[in-house]
């Protein structure tokens, strides 16, 4: 990361962030409780990419969607620009989300089959008042589209009509409509063939060099996160057990876990790739009492 980036002022600044799902018996005693968010901190700077990896119910997502307050937090505080934002209601909310935006994992999920991709293109700039004739809203959609790797005759054709990769675009070109600050990539690769990843993973690059948009960019695919995260936080049952900056979290893996995840990176030579050791972590949950300790500037383990 670069020091200019560096030395703003975060965009977003998460604070001891929980979200626990409790099942309850018919006379509403507490039967269970699943701690899928447990204590989370952590900030982006402006312009910042903050990867979050884990293996699948580590808690990624759901801390995406606390973030975006597409699910409300049992505890902790989000502060985003400045403002606490995890009791915000309504009206509040809703111009809060001009400035904060989401791409998901499935893109074919995330469009209405029965809607032309550019009408669900300017959902957004309708909802929020930013055009306001037919003239205006066809002139920047076919701008989001250029500006995503598309043509803007497209606009006009439906979300089965279009291959993986480009509805992904479509899904960013939405994203991007209103010029938020922060960016929830939930998996925004996972579904997509390895040959177009890269293109998504560099439009992303691109869109941050040109807008200076922030990322939480949460993910599997450790070599993706290398290559377009500026700090990576690694979560394990719903704590975050170790974070730095990429290249020193790639180069010094401090945690069990993260050794773990690092170790089982596929490497593109086949003679390295079977003579390599591959490391398992065994060791459950991490103790309630733990804590991140910066062990070393910027390096942070839970311990």
């Amino acid at each position: 990361m670069s020091a200019t980036v560096q030395a703003q002022e975060p965009i977003l600044r998460v604070e001891d962030l929980s979200r626990h799902f409790i099942t309850r018996n018919p006379l509403g005693k507490e039967v269970h409780r699943v701690r899928a968010v447990d204590g989370v901190s952590f900030t982006i700077a402006p312009g910042e990419t903050l990867g979050l990896v884990g293996e699948s119910g580590s808690g990624k997502s759901t801390t995406g969607r606390l973030v975006l307050r597409l699910d409300d937090p049992t505890d902790g505080k989000i502060h985003f620009e400045g403002q606490e934002i995890s009791t915000l209601h309504r009206t509040a909310l809703r111009r809060m989300r001009q400035r904060m935006q989401v791409v998901f994992q499935d893109p074919f999920s995330s469009l209405n089959p029965r809607m032309r991709v550019g009408d669900a293109v300017a959902e957004p700039l309708l909802a929020h008042g930013v055009v306001r004739s037919r003239a205006e809203r066809r002139e920047k959609v076919a701008e989001l589209f250029r500006r995503v790797g598309l043509e803007p005759g497209f606009a006009e054709r439906f979300p089965h009509q279009f291959s993986g990769g480009q509805r992904q675009r479509i899904g960013i070109a939405r994203a991007i409509a209103l010029s938020p600050q922060l960016i929830v990539a939930d998996e925004p690769i996972t579904a997509l063939d390895v040959s177009i990843q890269a293109q998504i993973v560099n439009l992303f690059m691109d869109l941050q060099e040109e807008m200076g948009v922030a990322y939480l960019f949460i993910a599997h695919d450790l070599a993706m996160v290398r290559h377009l995260c500026h700090r990576v936080a690694v979560m394990l049952r719903g704590r975050i057990v170790e974070m730095a900056p990429t290249r020193k979290l790639f180069a010094n893996p401090l945690h069990p876990y993260t050794q773990a995840l690092i170790s089982a990176m596929p490497i593109p030579d086949p003679d390295k790739e079977q003579a390599r050791q591959r490391l398992f972590y065994e060791g459950g949950a991490p103790p309630a009492e733990a804590r991140l300790k910066e062990v070393e500037p910027e390096h942070w383990v839970l311990g």
